[in-house]
């Protein structure tokens, strides 16, 4: 290990590794119930399958930047893109589940291309930097959105489209068996809060894990609650394996590229060919802009970068990502990309690709443990939800809100992704007015000619799709 991961020349030891390597995976650990709970409600792939996809697709990544960058991050399914996975793409664009693991499959090679060739840097520079700044607010706003819905906070309004559920359990309007998810949900959020604030390494993980407690301790006090409960419980840990096998492992291949049911909806076969190649994008630009700042994001903060301000390896970084994300797409679940997170182990000592690797382990062993995550109420991780879309809202502090060519775009970025519940239509908003603001503002040499090509893909979509 001292020789492979060169642990005592980057000022570290064994055992800081081991230590950061837990922390990084308590940090994280949330997004295996998160993930699977969000792509259970497609109805097509059962909690179980994605749960065993999103811990093995964890495992590749994360193992993978340990091994070929050195680094001491973890990679899994990214938050934000798999809302985009699921509440955009299969919900509002009406892809099914295989179809969707196309885009992803797409992505991930598109990725590795776009690596392997230099390119990357280049489409990075043709998104506006007010626009790039702005999609992690953006995606943080959508998230937490989700986290209210799911909830049962925020509810559909047929005069306002949304509103606040109501609470009144005088007028019958609301009963105690309604209200007690929200209120665990409301007090888990407040939990993690009041851990994070503390230091506590893996606040959000702990905050799931009393919020479910407090969710089955005050299901004693609703009737009914417990009807049924011991029928449904398996402690087989293999279940959940076999849901894999058969519900999300090689769907992308055996039956993603059959798009039929699509086109027999109305669509047109060009509408298809845009929505593909719009949607891609969008997956691999969200993914490129997460992970080159959860790279250098994490490496300032353990003073890793080198000595002109690069992040070490980064190139074979981005390659663990890009193959993470194919993999992630055969096994079933949406993109893996790096996560903030795991400054979390940085902050505990970690320096090397040894804590990465102990993380990986972790996750391994977390796949054996889904019977005990299925047991996980959807108000608990409705809260996780909440409280990393507030960690996503850091960047907009690094926007220029007294200019108006500069914080026009941001704001239909971050403003859009929520509202149309679309990750794409935020980016597609920002670069189109950063593109027009520029051109009739005078600064039409800003303007890249990147910047034109992609502002026109998502035009088309736009006219074409809608």
């Amino acid at each position: 290990m001292e020789k492979f991961f060169k642990v005592k020349e980057h000022g570290s030891t064994v055992k800081t590794e081991v230590l950061a390597g837990l922390t990084t995976f308590m940090a994280m650990a949330y997004i295996l119930m998160v993930n699977a709970g969000m792509f259970a409600e497609l109805g097509t792939v059962s909690y179980n399958a994605i749960y065993i996809a999103t811990a093995i697709s964890a495992v590749i990544g994360t193992v993978l930047i340990g091994l070929l960058a050195n680094l001491p991050l973890a990679q899994a399914s990214g938050m934000g893109l798999n809302a985009f996975f699921v509440y955009t793409v299969c919900f509002g664009f009406g892809l099914s589940y295989a179809n969707a693991l196309v885009l992803i499959l797409l992505d991930g090679i598109v990725f590795i291309i776009l690596t392997v060739t230099g390119l990357r840097k280049k489409i990075f520079e043709a998104i506006p930097n007010n626009v790039r700044v702005a999609i992690p607010a953006g995606i943080g706003l959508f998230i937490a959105f989700i986290g209210l819905q799911n909830a049962g906070i925020v509810v559909n309004d047929p005069a306002t489209c949304v509103n606040l559920v109501s609470m009144n359990l005088f007028s019958g309007a609301a009963t105690w068996a309604s209200l007690m998810p929200i209120f665990v949900t409301i007090g888990t959020l407040i939990v993690i809060a009041v851990m994070s604030a503390k230091g506590v390494k893996g606040s959000v993980l702990w905050g799931i894990i009393v919020g479910a407690v407090a969710y089955y301790v005050l299901g004693f006090t609703v009737p009914g609650f417990y009807d049924g409960f011991a029928a449904s419980l398996s402690f087989n840990p293999f279940a959940a394996f076999a849901d894999f096998g058969s519900q999300a492992f090689g769907k992308v291949f055996t039956e993603g590229f059959d798009f039929s049911a699509y086109l027999a909806a109305g669509h047109t076969t060009t509408e298809l060919t845009i929505l593909i190649i719009t949607s891609a994008l969008a997956f691999c630009l969200v993914d490129m802009f997460d992970t080159i700042g959860t790279l250098y994001g994490a490496c300032a903060r353990g003073n890793i970068l080198t000595e002109d301000g690069e992040v070490p390896n980064m190139d074979k970084a981005m390659l663990a990502d890009a193959i993470a994300t194919t993999t992630g797409a055969i096994c079933g679940t949406s993109t893996v990309t790096t996560f903030v997170e795991s400054s979390a182990g940085v902050a505990e000592g970690g320096r090397t690709g040894l804590s990465a690797i102990v993380t990986g382990a972790l996750f391994f062993i977390a796949m054996f443990l889904s019977p005990i995550a299925a047991l996980i109420p959807g108000c608990a991780t409705a809260a996780a939800l909440i409280y990393v879309g507030v960690l996503m809202m850091n960047c907009v502090k690094n926007i220029e809100w007294t200019d108006a060519s500069q914080a026009v775009p941001a704001f239909m970025t971050m403003a859009i992704m929520p509202l149309t519940y679309n990750i794409s239509y935020g980016i597609a908003f920002g670069v189109i007015s950063s593109l027009l603001i520029a051109a009739f503002a005078g600064k039409k040499k800003e303007i890249k000619g990147g910047t034109i090509v992609i502002a026109l893909l998502f035009a088309v979509m736009f006219f074409v799709t809608h």
